[in-house]
């Protein structure tokens, strides 16, 4: 489907900006944007199912065509700001790049929702992250690592 939309040209001599386009509601197309809000809610969705290069393959199919990058980006615009207290989360690794940029992940599992990609996978970035947030009280995460300490430290009363 493709949204048409008018162009106005300015005639005035004073005028900085010389065309204009129409604009849309905010619940059918961003300011500037390139995709519908329904199709950039499928993109965020299947970036947050299947992640990466198998999402942008199945897009493909759906003849959806967006980038690995694409539903990163989007993943990473719709990480919802947080003003709830947190309570359980869950923590683990995520891949920016494959097998070169790794960060953290941090998700809010009461909400099922990605909180925070923190850049770096180095103890101490999670660690200052969770010390800012001592609501929380329940930590998910693997054996690997090494969130367990960062946890101890910053969090001491969580499970």
């Amino acid at each position: 489907m493709t949204i048409v939309a008018h162009r106005f040209w300015c005639d005035a001599v004073l005028c900085g900006r010389r065309i204009f386009c129409e604009q849309f509601d905010n619940g059918v197309l961003a300011r500037f944007g390139r995709r519908t809000e329904r199709l950039e809610t499928i993109v965020h969705h299947l970036g947050l199912a299947i992640g990466g290069r198998p999402a942008a393959a199945f897009a493909r199919r759906l003849m959806v065509p967006v980038s690995s990058d694409t539903l990163l980006r989007v993943l990473r615009r719709r990480v919802v700001d947080q003003n709830d207290e947190l309570t359980v989360i869950g923590i683990d690794d995520f891949a920016f790049r494959r097998g070169q940029t790794s960060g953290t992940i941090v998700c809010d599992l009461e909400r099922r929702k990605p909180v925070t990609l923190l850049p770096r996978r180095a103890l101490d970035t999670p660690r200052v992250w969770l010390a800012g947030h001592q609501s929380i009280s329940i930590v998910a995460r693997d054996r690997g690592g090494g969130y367990g300490e960062a946890i101890a430290k910053a969090l001491p009363e969580a499970e």
